[in-house]
Formats: C-alpha cells, sequence, structure tokens
C-alpha cells in the first residue's frame, strides 16, 4: 500500500514523501485496514523495528484532518518523551489539511496544571503523568480525540504497569471515549487486550530485516537455521568476541551485560580489539566526539574512561550516564562511527539502536523481589529485537551467550511464546493509590460502583468480580483508618468520598502509606529548627523515591561521619545501618560537593543522581504541601526550601540567588563570595564588575542583573 493512497491531506502527504515513506510496510498497511484512518481503535502487537511509530504519526494525521480533537501520546520513559515531540513538532513545519499542529510534553510535576497542554493538539506525556492529570479534571481532557499507547504491554510492569492501565480505563469510561491506539511487542494475550480496549487487532510478526537466532556453545555459533558461526576466540571471552566479529565483517554490534560494571569491562576488553579496525575519518569524528563528553560532563571516572573508549570505537551504555552522555554514544553509534555498544537491559526497552549483531551475554538478571532469576521471553524478544538495521543489513543476528545456564535452557528462548500480560493493579499499593484517585475524579461512590469501574480495567478480564470488590473493600478500609476517606450513609448504600486530606495526597500523586508516613514525620518534628538530614532521610527511605541505591560496606564509615557532623538535623534517632547510600550522595549535593566527588565518595553516577535529586525534590515538594495544609507553617517553609535545594544543589543561603535565570549553583556561589548575597544586593550591581566573576562576561552580566531587578521589582 502506497502512501499516497491513503486519502490523507495534500500537506501531509508531502510530509509522508519528504520522510521517505512511500510504500507502507505490512503491519501499517494493516493498521489502515483495520480503520486506524477512520477512528476505530487499534491494538497492533508487532515486533521492534517494524513500523509502530508511523502508525503513530499516521492515526495523528488522520485524527487533526478529521477534526477529532487533540491527540495525547503516552510515553513509558521522560528520554523518549523528549523523542517524539520533536518527530512530532516536524507536522508543524507542513501542517496538517491547512492546520499546524502544536506539541507540547509534560512528564512531571504531577499536581500542575499547564495551560500550554490546553492550547496544544498533539499532547506527550508519561503513563504516571497522564493518570495524574486525570485527578484535576482539566476541562481539555473532553476534547481528546486519540490516545495512543506506546509499549502498551507495560501494563505487566509490576511497578509501572498499574498507572498506565487506570490511565486508559479512564479514557474507556469516558462519556464520548476516544480512539485508542494501543503499540505492543509481540505478547501471547494481544486478543484479550484489544478486546479489553474495544480495538482492531492487527498482529504480525514481520520484520524489516529478517532475525537469525543462535546459541554459542563451544567455540561457534550454532543458530536455529542450521547453519554455524565459527568465533574467534581470546582472553576478552565469548560476548566479546563474537561482537568484535561482527565488527570485523563491516557491522556494528550491540552487547548486552547485566550488570553496569560488566557493560564497562566489556568495552573496555573490546576497544582494544575494535580500534584499529577504525577510519581516518571516524577516528577523527570519534575523536571530537570524545572531547564532547569531556567538556559537557563533570569528570567522574566513568565519564573519563566512557571518553576513551568513544575514541577507540567503543561505548557502554546504562542509566548511571548522564543524559548528554548516553546522547552521545547513541548518534555516534546511529551514525556509524561507534561500532560497538555495551549495554543494560533497560536499553532494550527504551532508545532505538538497532546493530547487525545483538549479542546477550547473560541470561539472568538480579531483581530486587527474587534476587538472581532467568529474564522472561519477553525480554529477550525485546533485546534480540535491536538485531537487524533497515537499509544496511541483510539480516540480523541475536546470539546468546548461556553461560552457567547451558545451550539447552538458551535454546528454549528461541522460538518461544512470550508470556501473556497480566495486570499488576489488585497489589495493596497499586489498589490504595488509584482507589483513592478514582474518588477524587468521580467524588461520592458506593462500594459496587467503584468495584463496577475496576471491572473495567484488564484486571476486570483476568479476574473474579468478587477478588476485585475483595480488594476494593480492603483499600476503603484502609483510606478510611488513614483519614483520607470518609463514607456517608451505611451498608451498601453508603458513599465513599475522598476527604480534603485525601484529595491532597491523590492531586500530589502520593501512596497514602507515604503521606502517612511524613504525617508521623511531621508530628514529631519541632517547627524551630533545622532538619535538613532528617527530611533527606525520610525522603529517601519513602517508597516514592527512586533508584535506589545498595549501600556498601565503606557506606557504613561515611554515615558514621555524616551523623557526627549533622546528628543533630534528624527528627528522630537514626543508626548509621539505616543511612542508606542514596541519603549519603543527596546531603552531599545539597552541602555543594560535585558530582565527581559524590561518584568518588559514594558511588552514585551523575545519572543517578540526576534522577534522585529530580524525584527528592518532588518528595519535598509533597511533603511541604502537606505540612501547609496541617498548618505547620515553620516545617513547610524548610520542605520548600529543600525542594529548591535539591533541584539546584546548594546550601540555603543560596536560595535567592537561583531564583534568578541563568544563575544556578555554580555561578551563585561564585556571587555570593564576591558579595551578591541575594537579588537585591546584586540589581544594582556594576556589570563589569560582575562580568569579571570567573569570566562571566559583560553580557551575561548584564541579562542577571537585570533579571535580579525584575525580580525584585515585583516583589515590592
Amino acid at each position: 500500500m502506497r502512501t499516497s493512497g491513503l486519502g490523507l491531506p495534500g500537506d501531509a502527504l508531502e510530509f509522508l514523501d519528504k520522510k521517505g515513506y512511500a510504500e507502507l510496510y505490512p503491519p501499517q498497511a494493516e493498521s489502515v485496514g483495520a480503520g486506524l484512518l477512520e477512528g476505530k481503535s487499534v491494538l497492533v502487537s508487532a515486533p521492534t523495528a517494524s513500523g509502530k511509530t508511523l502508525i503513530a504519526m499516521l492515526a495523528i494525521m488522520a485524527c487533526i484532518s478529521r477534526g477529532a480533537g487533540k491527540a495525547i501520546y503516552l510515553s513509558p520513559l521522560r528520554a523518549l518523551a523528549s523523542e517524539k515531540r520533536a518527530e512530532f513538532g516536524e507536522l508543524a513545519g507542513g501542517g496538517v489539511g491547512g492546520v499546524r499542529p502544536t506539541v507540547a510534553v509534560s512528564t512531571g510535576d504531577y499536581d500542575a496544571r499547564e495551560a500550554a497542554l490546553e492550547a496544544a493538539d498533539i499532547i506527550v506525556l508519561t503513563n504516571e503523568r497522564m493518570d495524574s492529570l486525570m485527578r484535576h479534571r482539566p476541562a481539555w481532557m473532553s476534547r481528546v480525540g486519540l490516545v495512543i499507547s506506546d509499549e502498551i504491554h507495560l501494563i505487566g510492569d509490576a511497578d509501572r504497569g498499574p498507572a498506565l492501565e487506570m490511565a486508559i480505563a479512564h479514557a474507556l469510561s469516558a462519556k464520548s471515549p476516544p480512539q485508542v491506539l494501543g503499540l505492543s511487542a509481540t505478547v501471547s494475550n494481544a486478543g484479550e487486550i484489544a478486546e479489553w480496549l474495544g480495538a482492531e487487532l492487527v498482529e504480525s510478526s514481520w520484520r524489516p530485516v529478517p532475525l537469525a537466532e543462535g546459541v554459542y556453545d563451544g567455540g561457534s555459533v550454532h543458530m536455529a537455521d542450521g547453519s554455524t558461526l565459527d568465533v574467534e576466540s581470546s582472553i576478552r571471552g565469548p560476548a566479546v568476541d563474537i561482537g568484535v566479529g561482527a565488527v570485523a565483517d563491516g557491522g556494528q554490534a550491540l552487547v548486552f551485560a547485566n550488570t553496569r560494571p560488566l557493560s564497562m569491562s566489556m568495552a573496555t576488553k573490546a576497544s582494544t580489539a575494535v580500534e584499529p579496525m577504525l577510519s581516518r575519518e571516524a577516528a577523527a569524528r570519534l575523536k571530537d566526539a570524545s572531547d564532547r563528553i569531556v567538556r559537557e560532563n563533570e569528570r567522574t571516572e566513568a565519564v573519563k574512561t566512557l571518553a576513551d573508549l568513544v575514541k577507540k570505537g567503543v561505548a557502554f551504555h546504562h542509566a548511571g550516564l548522564s543524559q548528554p552522555c548516553r546522547s552521545v554514544v547513541e548518534e555516534e553509534f546511529r551514525g556509524g562511527a561507534i561500532r560497538l555498544v555495551t549495554a543494560t537491559p533497560t536499553l532494550a526497552a527504551g532508545v532505538n539502536l538497532p546493530a547487525r549483531r545483538v549479542v546477550i551475554s547473560s541470561l539472568m538478571r538480579f531483581d530486587m523481589r527474587r534476587g538472581m532469576a532467568p529474564i522472561s521471553v519477553l525480554d529477550y524478544k525485546q533485546m534480540s529485537g535491536r538485531a537487524g538495521r533497515p537499509q544496511y543489513d541483510d539480516r540480523g543476528e541475536a546470539i546468546i551467550v548461556p553461560g552457567n545456564a547451558g545451550p539447552e535452557m538458551a535454546s528454549g528462548y528461541i522460538g518461544a511464546e512470550p508470556e501473556p500480560v497480566e495486570s499488576q493493579l489488585l497489589n495493596a499499593r497499586a489498589m490504595r493509590i488509584h482507589t483513592l484517585g478514582l474518588l477524587v475524579i468521580r467524588a461520592a461512590l458506593k462500594r459496587s460502583q467503584i468495584t463496577d469501574f475496576f471491572m473495567g480495567t484488564l484486571a476486570g478480564r483476568q479476574l473474579s468480580k468478587s477478588e476485585i470488590d475483595r480488594e476494593v473493600g480492603s483499600a476503603l478500609r484502609v483510606l478510611a483508618k488513614k483519614g483520607m476517606v470518609s463514607s456517608r450513609g451505611a451498608g451498601a448504600a453508603a458513599r465513599h468520598i475522598a476527604s480534603d486530606l485525601g484529595r491532597l495526597v491523590s492531586e500530589l500523586y502520593l501512596d497514602p502509606d507515604t503521606a502517612t508516613e511524613f504525617l508521623e514525620l511531621l508530628d514529631m518534628a519541632s517547627d524551630k529548627r533545622d532538619h535538613t538530614l532528617g527530611l533527606v532521610h525520610a525522603i529517601a527511605e519513602c517508597g516514592e523515591f527512586y533508584p535506589k541505591a545498595m549501600p556498601r560496606e565503606r557506606d557504613r564509615e561515611n554515615a558514621e561521619g555524616l551523623l557526627d557532623e549533622h546528628g543533630g538535623e534528624l527528627v528522630y534517632e537514626v543508626y548509621s545501618n539505616e543511612i542508606a547510600k542514596s541519603t549519603l550522595a543527596l546531603n552531599a549535593w545539597v552541602c555543594e560537593e560535585t558530582e565527581s566527588s559524590i561518584a568518588a565518595a559514594h558511588g552514585v553516577e551523575s545519572g543517578d543522581l540526576h534522577r534522585m535529586r529530580e524525584r527528592a525534590a518532588w518528595i519535598a515538594h509533597c511533603l511541604a504541601r502537606i505540612a501547609a495544609h496541617e498548618g505547620k507553617t515553620g516545617l513547610a517553609s524548610e520542605a520548600d526550601e529543600l525542594e529548591r535545594r535539591l533541584a539546584y544543589g546548594i546550601r540555603r543561603e543560596l536560595i535567592d540567588l537561583t531564583r534568578v535565570r541563568g544563575v544556578g549553583r555554580v555561578r551563585a556561589r561564585e556571587l555570593y563570595r564576591a558579595g551578591y548575597r541575594d537579588r537585591k544586593s546584586l540589581a544594582g550591581a556594576d556589570a563589569r564588575k560582575v562580568g569579571r566573576i570567573s569570566s562571566m562576561g559583560k553580557r551575561v552580566a548584564e541579562a542577571i542583573i537585570a533579571q535580579a531587578g525584575q525580580a525584585g521589582a515585583r516583589r515590592r
């Protein structure tokens, strides 16, 4: 099927032509045939790289050209949300049916009401942001005509699945339900999910590049088609050798390791073999990329190692790296300069980095709930699906190095059917969060009405009504005990209502258990002294905080030193073995230690620290709102200050200076040392004098001084 025959407006067809979309892939054509462009809901279950992004784009174009309303695109990851904004933003250049669609992205600040979303035609949200927006009942939500759920199979994820399931369930239960487009990996119960969505099912095994799968055993790779690949063995180990072999044949390789240290070790081993294969042009390009990594990031050991490896045509990729580091690796791998990347499995679920050969170095992975456990078939499919670059490779190769698992177990993954997607909604935490959320959105409901709503979820298709009703009853009792829900009437006729506290907790998108812990903390704390360490510790220990950092033996000594110096800031007694690495890192951050010193002292890399401080700042904001609700004005002010300190990595005295646009932690400290202690003192400063501070320059100084003056005028 050619795109020219889709019946879309001329400007939309011109856009598709310029992007090189002339002929639809089979899953794309089947989606169109299922009624995608006419507003019918569709579930597409297909392998990686089968063209699901274009299916989403076509649905958005059709929605806009029909005047059907706003289009919402749900992304599982914040980084992917930014990518989608750029992709969809290109539509504004040529327009769709004479409309130049505007794009807005919202991925955080769960209790924010953003005006930009009201005006946007295309809204990109994380799953959690969509779920949280429902609780604020924005008027524009009734004008949504299309909801696209990328990676909808993640409903089966224990941590993040319930938010996605509830967001979709709310959309399906609207008075005028929008068209729903679900984009899924290949799963065994796609039909069940399609029935839940009321969608036409498009199920396909088609790939743009054929996939050959095999298992390494005894010095050779035995492919499923009966062929054999010989491996040139070395002390680097089979996984690296197999990856290097692809590079030697003119391809690229993606090697999955189950830990970060192993990914770095493998990359280092591969670099000595890959570097001699680089062309002069590639080496020059990689030198520039390496310099960029050093220039744009603090020089932690990981950054220095990465920069050195990139010069040799190799890189590692994991969540501990900063976003600028990961972006350079992704850009240079896509461009073909980096020949081999080692990565942790998180890459398989996020960034699209295809390679001729994918090597899976282990079938085991550490799980917080189960310890070391075999990966799922779905995880294997996600990793192996990265094999084969359209337009570059005749075939992709996915090779398992089974290690202790043995070749027989490894062979079982090839050709196996992925596990069914199972709802994770009926666990105690999810039920108390989402039962409270439902009462905020829909006001006074009987227990039977709450149960009926949950019967409209995927859980309602997979479990009995009695099971769901039992969990609803349990959640209501817990919420009532916490003072977040009250009842009017008795027995089956009783209507359940969210209290003011319950409404606040739900709009903050906070677990009621965490809110209760914070209420207890506020009752114990004095309203008149510094609690920085106590609040940081409470934030890092709560259920909402992530990533949790596993402590090391040396962290006990660091914790003892921290307690000696800041123990007076605790709200309640805490022992050194109760101080997590996260607390150590966050406390160091608000004491203005550098990322490199935090990485060296506490083993927390820049990417992890970024997520920690971002998450911690949001939780501090929640704590401030709860404290204000309870009339604890001093503690509310302290938590509010801590939110900014966590966001910027500053001591208390720099808070006012960082309210000036363009002044971050480093510049604020330099200004403070030079005698500019707040915006008032900066507002009347001499630009030439300020410009000499750390070679800031007169132009930057003038802008900062003007900003400070405007802020001062507003305060007066």
